[in-house]
Formats: C-alpha cells, sequence, structure tokens
C-alpha cells in the first residue's frame, strides 16, 4: 500500500503480523521468582504449646540438675558424717612397796613365774707381753647317780671319780646324793668336777665314773656317774697369760657385755602377756679367766655363762598388786602402765639355786599408775543404732570410764551408726 504525501513522496508501508499473548512462551525471558517463604505459624503453635506444658527440654534440664544437687549433697553428708567417743579411763596412782612370793608354773598360785635358761660366751684378745709357767687342771661337771637304795648318800668334798679312761678326778664340793624314788627312778645330783693332775692329758671327751672309794662294795656298781660335755683346761708350760693386774678389769666388762648380749636375747623371746624384770635376771658364769693363755702374745680371753630369768605373767602380777592397793577391787581388766620401771629385788639372791628352782620372795617398789581396761568392742555392739539421748544411760553401765564425750556428724545426727565398726572409741589411755 502507497499513500501519497503531500509534497509527492510516497511511502510504502508493510504490515507485519501481530503476535498474540500466547505466541510469547515460545521467546525465552529472564523471569523472577519469588523465596518460598516457610509456615511459622505451626513453630508458633508448637512453642505456645510447649511454654503452656511448663517449659519443655529447658525445664527437664532444671529437673537434672536439682537431683544431682541433692545427690552431691547427700554424698557429702554421707562423707562427712561421723560418729566418735572419747573415754577417760579410770587411773590410781599408788606409791608400792610390796613383798610377795610366787611359785613356778604353779595355777594355783596368786602368782607364778617360769624360769628363762640362756646359755652364751663373750670374748676378746688381750696383749701379753711375757711368758709364766703355767700348770692347770681340766674341770667339768658330772652328773652322780644312785641306784642302791631309796636312802641319800653323804659324799665329801674332793671324793675320787675313777674315769672310764682310768684317771682320776675329784668333786669340787661335798654333797648329798639323793635315793631312788618309788618308781625306781635313780636318784641324783650335779656337782662340778677337776682333774687330780694338771696337765693336758686330763682334758677329754665326755667320761663315765665310778665312786673310788666303793670299790670292793656292793655301792660300786650301784653309784656311777656321768660329765655334761667335755673336760677342758688342763696344760702344764710355759704360756702367755693375762696381766693379773688386769684380769678382774678384764673379767668385769666381758661379764657385762655377756649378761646384756643374753638379757637383750631373752627379752626378744618373751612371749605376749609376760615380763621379764633387768634385776630378776641371774648370769652365772662357767669358769673365769684364770686358765687363759696362749703360746703367742695375743692371748684369747672368753667368759662363758648361763643366765637365769624369771618370767612373769603380767595380768596376773598386776591383779596381785591392784587387790593389795585398790579398795574394794572388783577384779576388773587392768595394767600398770609403767610397770617396766619399778625396782625388783629379790631374797638372798646369792643363796638361790637357779638350775632347781621352785618359789621366791621378792619386792616390788615405786610409784605405778593403775589403769582399767575399756572394753571397745562390746561398747561399740551396746551404742550401734542407739539414739543420742541414750548414751548416758549406756555409759553408765561402765563405771570405771571416768568420763565419755559423743561427737555426732552433722549437727542434726540424732542416732548412732548401725554398724558398730562406723562408731569410733577412742581410750585415752596414759603414755
Amino acid at each position: 500500500m502507497h499513500k501519497k504525501l503531500d509534497d509527492g513522496i510516497k511511502i510504502r508501508v508493510i504490515n507485519k503480523p501481530v503476535h498474540r499473548a500466547a505466541d510469547f512462551n515460545t521467546v525465552p525471558r529472564m523471569v523472577r521468582k519469588e523465596p518460598k517463604l516457610e509456615k511459622q505459624p505451626e513453630r508458633q503453635e508448637y512453642g505456645e504449646r510447649e511454654r503452656r506444658k511448663g517449659g519443655g527440654p529447658r525445664l527437664a534440664l532444671w529437673f537434672v540438675a536439682l537431683a544431682s544437687a541433692i545427690f552431691l549433697g547427700l554424698s557429702l553428708v554421707y562423707m562427712l558424717s561421723d560418729a566418735k567417743v572419747t573415754i577417760t579411763p579410770r587411773i590410781e596412782s599408788v606409791a608400792l612397796d610390796e613383798n610377795l612370793s610366787a611359785s613356778k608354773d604353779s595355777m594355783s598360785s596368786p602368782i607364778s613365774f617360769d624360769l628363762v635358761v640362756i646359755s652364751g660366751t663373750e670374748e676378746t684378745k688381750v696383749e701379753a707381753d711375757k711368758k709364766e709357767l703355767l700348770e692347770t687342771r681340766s674341770k667339768g661337771t658330772a652328773v652322780i647317780y644312785n641306784t642302791f637304795s631309796t636312802s641319800p648318800q653323804p659324799l665329801l668334798i674332793d671324793t675320787r671319780l675313777e674315769g672310764s679312761n682310768g684317771k682320776i678326778y675329784k668333786t669340787e664340793k661335798k654333797l648329798t646324793v639323793p635315793g631312788m624314788g618309788k618308781d625306781g627312778t635313780p636318784g641324783k645330783v650335779e656337782v662340778g668336777i677337776y682333774a687330780s693332775e694338771p696337765g693336758g692329758d686330763y682334758n677329754s671327751e665326755p667320761l663315765d665314773f665310778k665312786i673310788f672309794g666303793f670299790k670292793g662294795t656292793p655301792k660300786y656298781d650301784k653309784f656311777y656317774g656321768r660329765s655334761k660335755g667335755n673336760l677342758i683346761g688342763g696344760t702344764s708350760g710355759e704360756f702367755y697369760v693375762v696381766p693379773k693386774e688386769n684380769k678382774e678389769k678384764i673379767a668385769a666388762s666381758l661379764e657385762a657385755a655377756l649378761k646384756k648380749k643374753l638379757f637383750e636375747k631373752a627379752k626378744s623371746q618373751i612371749p605376749q602377756g609376760f615380763i621379764m624384770f633387768p634385776e630378776a635376771a641371774s648370769l652365772q658364769l662357767n669358769g673365769g679367766l684364770a686358765d687363759a693363755h696362749s703360746e703367742v702374745p695375743e692371748v684369747p680371753v672368753k667368759l662363758q655363762g648361763t643366765l637365769y630369768g624369771l618370767l612373769f605373767d603380767t595380768q596376773k602380777l598386776t591383779k596381785e598388786i591392784a587387790k593389795r592397793n585398790v579398795d574394794q577391787y572388783d577384779d576388773s581388766d587392768v595394767y600398770i602402765s609403767n610397770i617396766e620401771n619399778l625396782g625388783f629385788g629379790l631374797s638372798n639372791p646369792e643363796n638361790i639355786p637357779w638350775s632347781d628352782l621352785k618359789n621366791i620372795n621378792f619386792s616390788l617398789k615405786g610409784p605405778a599408775k593403775i589403769v582399767w581396761r575399756m572394753d571397745s568392742a562390746k561398747l561399740g555392739v551396746e551404742l550401734a543404732g542407739k539414739k543420742k539421748k541414750d548414751f548416758n544411760s549406756i555409759m553408765s553401765a561402765y563405771p570405771h570410764a571416768v568420763s565419755a564425750d559423743l561427737i555426732l556428724k552433722p549437727f542434726w545426727r540424732m542416732t548412732l551408726p548401725d554398724d558398730p565398726k562406723d562408731i569410733n572409741i577412742i581410750t585415752n589411755y596414759p603414755k
């Protein structure tokens, strides 16, 4: 189509098809998508429901924390809980000055004793500067038996004994050989013997003996002897010997050392419940230093001895002392806290037959503390599970408790533990 303009110019108009809205789908174009919003009302509604119910998870946490606190508190109370009883026992201070007697291994005597016997040797070496003529006789111990009759047989000092080695020995003192027992048991007695002549020829291993003076009589075969151990010490010749001026000092030093050694050895073997006072021990020497000699200037010196010690039953001794010194003593369990420090003395100690001791008389002197023991185990059982208010009435059954204090922790606790082991009972015994 042509359109004629006024100025004579022609314009050609071309008609093109117009696209409809549906046709735009075939043409790609940028489309902006809006973000899709999640629904919030539902969460808000849940929160509202939980708040209405009481807090939800937050409430559960508070519950756990509270339970933990309660558990911790109970644990602390249990850990800090305590039941303690402190007791002061009865103590009597007395000044002892007692004369007592005791019998060996007696069940009927108020005080009994046993005998501890320990032998030993203490030795040293002494420098000597010159030789001396030395003639010594062999010595030993023999047991003489009587199988002749029930009558005792007296023997004089220096009674001659014929040894099985053909040599003659003599008794050191007069003695009496007891008669046979009714059951035929031989009578016997122990005695020291020595060789009739000096010299080493009389030294011997154990020997048998006959009483030389009974030869040719019926008694010769019915009285006999046997040596206890070897016969030693016989010699003759020039030897280095301990200087005379030093003998007593050396002998005293060896004797003190030997007694101390044997006493400590005996003390270490004393069973529980017994006591041996230092003054209740006696050292009996076997010979001395007179026979010490050597072919060289350094003379070996030794001292042999046997320690006899009196061993007392501590409980029997303590109860007898309490009976004598405490008014209306009721045979309660007591002890003397300083018993080892008491002064002990024997009557006529020089005449005591230690090897055959049956009865003794002795004294005990000095300040003593008599202490009453408390039966903690029994008390613990009686207190277990009881109320605090019942404590004083329970303790009234223990008259020898001067005072008793109870502490319960925590302070609001009104009952003692059910288990006696959980009750700490402390008795303030003197040291």
